[in-house]
C-alpha cells in the first residue's frame, strides 16, 4: 500500500521547489546586473523598481539575492554530493567487511571527527586558498566525509547478514554488487534525512565562512558575504539584512521541512 505524503514533506517540497524555481530564474536572468553600481539611488527601501531596496553602492538587492542563493545552494549541493559519495562508500566498506579495512577507515574517520568541523574547514580553506568557491566546496567536502561514512557503516553493518544479501552471497554474487545492488537501496531511508541534514549544515557553514571574509568573496554574489555587508546597516537598511538573511532561511527551512517528513515517513508517523 503506497504511503500517503505527510504534511512536512509536501510542505519542505512546496519552499524548497519555489526556493529552487528562483534560483533557477537567478541563474538566467535578473532585473539588474548583481554587480551594476549606481542601478538605483544608495540605501533606497523596497519599491516597485527594487523590491528589495538597493544596497550603500546602488546595487539591486534582489538581484543579488538571486545570485547569491544561486551559488550559496551549489556549494552545499556539491559539498554534500562530495561528502556523501566519499562517505557512503567508506561507510559501506568498512560496515560490509569489518576487519583491518573497518580498523584503518575508521582511525582516519576518527581522526577527522576529533577537530571541530568548522576549524577543519578553516585549516582546510587557508592551505588551499580563501575566497574561492571551489576551494570553499573541496573544504567542505572533505569536512562532511566522516558523518556520512558514520551513518553508512552503521546501515551497511546492520544489512550484511541479512537473508537476502546471505542469498545473493551463496549465489555467487561479487562483493560489489551485493554492496550496490542488495544492500545500497535499503539504506536510503537513513541516507536521505542524511543528506537534508548535511544540506542545511552546508548552508550555514559557507554563509559562516563567507560572512567571515573567507568563503565566497567579491565579485561572487553570496548570502552570507550579504549579510557580513548588511551587519553595519541594520538601522539605516534593514531590508539588506531581511533580504540575504530570508534567503538562508527559507533554503534552511524548506529542506529541514523535507528531512522531517521523510523521517516522519520512514517511522511511520503521518
Amino acid at each position: 500500500m503506497k504511503r500517503r505524503m505527510n504534511g512536512y514533506l509536501l510542505a519542505g517540497l512546496i519552499v524548497t521547489g519555489l526556493m529552487a524555481a528562483l534560483i533557477l530564474v537567478g541563474l538566467v536572468w535578473t532585473p539588474y546586473d548583481p554587480d551594476a553600481l549606481l542601478a538605483g539611488p544608495k540605501l533606497e527601501g523596497p519599491s516597485l523598481a527594487h523590491w528589495l531596496g538597493t544596497d550603500s553602492f546602488g546595487r539591486d538587492i534582489f538581484s543579488r539575492v538571486l545570485q547569491g542563493a544561486g551559488t550559496t545552494f551549489l556549494i552545499a549541493l556539491s559539498t554534500v554530493a562530495i561528502g556523501a559519495v566519499c562517505g557512503t562508500a567508506a561507510g559501506a566498506l568498512t560496515g560490509y567487511f569489518g576487519g583491518v579495512v573497518d580498523e584503518v577507515l575508521m582511525r582516519l574517520n576518527d581522526a577527522l571527527t576529533a577537530f571541530p568541523s568548522i576549524l577543519l574547514a578553516l585549516v582546510l580553506i587557508s592551505i588551499l586558498g580563501p575566497g574561492n568557491k571551489y576551494n570553499v566546496v573541496i573544504a567542505l567536502g572533505i569536512v562532511f566525509i566522516p558523518s556520512f561514512a558514520r551513518v553508512t557503516r552503521t546501515a551497511f553493518a546492520a544489512l550484511r547478514d541479512v537473508n537476502y544479501v546471505k542469498s545473493a552471497r551463496l549465489m555467487g554474487a561479487s562483493s560489489g554488487r551485493i554492496l550496490v545492488r542488495q544492500i545500497l537501496p535499503n539504506t536510503t531511508q537513513v541516507l536521505l534525512p542524511a543528506i537534508t541534514i548535511g544540506f542545511n549544515n552546508a548552508v550555514l557553514a559557507e554563509a559562516s565562512m563567507s560572512y567571515l571574509g573567507i568563503g565566497v568573496t567579491p565579485p561572487d554574489a553570496s548570502l552570507g558575504y550579504m549579510l557580513s555587508e548588511a551587519q553595519g546597516m541594520l538601522t539605516s537598511a534593514p531590508w539588506y539584512a531581511l533580504g540575504s538573511g530570508g534567503a538562508i532561511v527559507l533554503l534552511i527551512f524548506g529542506v529541514g521541512l523535507i528531512g522531517e517528513g521523510l523521517q516522519r515517513r520512514n517511522g511511520g508517523v503521518s
